[in-house]
């Protein structure tokens, strides 16, 4: 993973757990339950949105060097792999 990549997803992944801490303070406080929902949509596509970085990247560089090298079988498994994992 190259360094701009990696500095990205850790910023996000920190965004995240800020939320994470946020929504354990509504849910101690007793916020209104559609305030606390809408919360965890946030979170939940700030991890989707972590997902495509990672995905990117691993398509781009891990997959496209096994191809490269002639692993086209373990390239074609972790693609499949991955696209049952994201229609979960």
């Amino acid at each position: 993973m190259n360094t701009n990549n990696k500095a990205n997803i850790i910023r996000r992944l920190k965004l995240i757990e800020g939320q994470i801490r946020g929504l354990q303070r509504m849910v101690e406080a007793d916020t209104y339950c559609i305030d606390i929902i809408t919360q965890t949509s946030a979170v939940k596509q700030g991890l989707s949105n972590v997902e495509d970085v990672l995905l990117e990247n691993h398509l781009g560089h891990c997959v496209f060097e096994q191809v490269k090298s002639g692993q086209t079988e373990k390239a074609k498994a972790e693609i499949i792999k991955v696209y049952k994992l994201k229609r979960k």
